[in-house]
């Protein structure tokens, strides 16, 4: 074959196009719509956990942290706690406005437990000084509630992910009255108004978080369940 069939047959097929097709299938996979697909992402998250978390791939992480499947993010998370699956990466913030995207994107109900317990952990850790959590990432009254909306009332208190919402909306209200700044201190009170509505048995979530942010959803009815898994 000559020069110029050969680069002619290059052309047609270069690495870009080649890593588009790479990079549909893979968002085809991690859609998770086919036996198939969980089979494949359950692999690639594994794939992901025993190759480590490092400031390089973090982000494929927070990828994953989108998919619709506990067997999925189970495989991610390995025997590791949750809350502390993405601790080991310094608060930015590219990782705080992607968590709260997420808190925005799910349901309430709509999202498997520990996946939730996961960005708490982001959350509690970046906020554990609330001011340096603040100067780091805007937080505002949209993202607290969008935080609040996943509390349960319900289980009370002693709920671990409960326990963890109340303790960042906690932080970020330990905020008001530290700053001349209106925008800090109307957040700072509508996280400690979610608070106080959580703990007053008298009072409706929905009169204090918008109502159309508190559409429960079920994870579970979402999902479809792999033929076969990993046994590590």
């Amino acid at each position: 074959m000559d020069k110029q069939k050969a680069q002619a047959i290059e052309d047609a097929w270069s690495k870009e196009s080649i890593m588009d097709v790479e990079i549909n299938i893979i968002e085809r996979m991690i859609g998770c719509r086919t036996v198939e697909g969980v089979e494949a992402s359950i692999s690639y998250a594994r794939f992901l956990r025993l190759s480590g978390l490092t400031n390089d791939n973090y982000p494929l992480f927070l990828r994953l942290l989108e998919v619709e499947n506990h067997w999925v993010i189970d495989s991610l998370i390995g025997d590791k706690d949750p809350f502390l699956l993405l601790s080991s990466i310094h608060p930015n913030n590219y990782l705080i406005l992607n968590a709260f995207k997420l808190l925005t994107a799910w349901h309430p109900g709509g999202i498997y437990p520990k996946t939730l317990a996961i960005i708490l952990g982001v959350l509690q850790a970046s906020f554990s000084s609330p001011k340096d959590g603040y100067r780091i990432y805007n937080v505002s009254i949209n993202d607290v509630n969008n935080l609040g909306k996943h509390l349960n009332k319900e289980l009370g208190q002693d709920d671990a992910n409960n326990r963890c919402m109340l303790d960042i909306l906690d932080r970020i209200g330990a905020l008001a009255g530290t700053s001349q700044n209106e925008t800090i201190e109307q957040t700072a009170r509508q996280a400690n108004g979610i608070r106080t509505f959580f703990f007053d048995k008298r009072k409706k979530m929905e009169d204090i978080i918008p109502q159309v942010l508190l559409v429960k959803s079920d994870y579970i009815a979402k999902e479809i369940a792999p033929t076969q898994l990993f046994v590590d």
